[in-house]
């Protein structure tokens, strides 16, 4: 078992330097604080299988500023999670599958009105499942594999025709492949290869879901050799050139984020 509290505090100071529209300055300072608990379990049936439980809270606080030049309120949240975790193959591979529950207030949101400002939404409300697979199938043969539902909302909102809306930029379902194989024996021993794939389903561009972002499917490749200390890597990111949208902020005209085209990144490691 794990438990334990954290206390917070913060004094956050906005200067608001003079404009055509508002030649007068300002400064505002708002200070904050909050106890943030925690606690966990785990519990072992048996040696590889592992049953477990948490709890937090959260505070964080917020640096964007309203229309007005105040200071958002501090985001809020609590979550809870549990879970199983197991070993498969004497230990040579981890699985997991665990549901979570995460609720915030006050989160930051760019204005609808002002492209400039921010504005805090009521509450956002995550749930989902998460499973994860990671580990050595055969010697030299690794695989990390994990897959996501997300189903995230407005839950309260100032505005009560976003409840019910999903939030931006979370898609509903994704999940991810990456698997290597490195040669174990002979003249080419410490020479690998890898593979893998990435699937982001659709999600909302704004959270009036006003429009939709599509989905894509990357592939990543790899090739690397490594012996006694040493490591040499060429890494290439969406092997195909996809085209695909990465994030929005919250806007259709503007802050569209486009992935990473082709990409090729080499790297040399040693270890001390």
């Amino acid at each position: 078992m794990l438990a334990g509290v954290r206390y917070e505090t913060v004094e956050q100071n906005t200067i608001n330097n003079p404009t055509d529209l508002d030649p007068e300055s300002s400064e505002t300072t708002q200070n904050d604080d909050d106890f943030t608990p925690r606690v966990g379990l785990v519990y072992q049936p048996i040696p590889e299988l592992s049953l477990y439980g948490s709890y937090s809270q959260s505070f964080t606080p917020n640096s964007d500023t309203t229309s007005s030049g105040d200071p958002l309120e501090p985001e809020q949240g609590e979550g809870f999670e549990f879970g199983v975790k197991s070993e498969i193959l004497e230990g040579k591979l981890f699985a997991s599958l665990a549901y979570f529950n995460i609720t915030k207030q006050n989160v930051a949101t760019p204005d609808p009105i002002d492209p400039f400002a921010s504005v805090a939404t009521g509450e956002q409300q995550s749930q989902g499942i998460e499973f994860d697979l990671s580990g050595e199938i055969l010697p030299g043969w690794n695989i990390i594999a994990s897959y996501s539902y997300i189903d995230a909302e407005v839950t309260a909102d100032t505005n009560p025709d976003i409840v019910g809306n999903r939030l931006f930029n979370v898609p509903k379902h994704s999940a991810s492949l990456w698997t290597t194989y490195e040669i174990q024996t002979g003249n080419l021993q410490g020479l690998g290869f890898g593979v893998g794939f990435n699937y982001v389903r659709e999600r909302e561009g704004d959270l009036e879901n006003s429009f939709e972002v599509d989905s894509y499917f990357l592939t990543n490749a790899a090739i690397f050799y490594q012996r006694n200390n040493w490591r040499f890597a060429l890494n290439f990111e969406n092997l195909f050139d996809i085209n695909y949208i990465e994030a929005t902020s919250n806007r259709r005209l503007t802050q569209i984020e486009p992935g990473d085209p082709f990409t090729v990144i080499g790297s040399i490691s040693i270890k001390f």
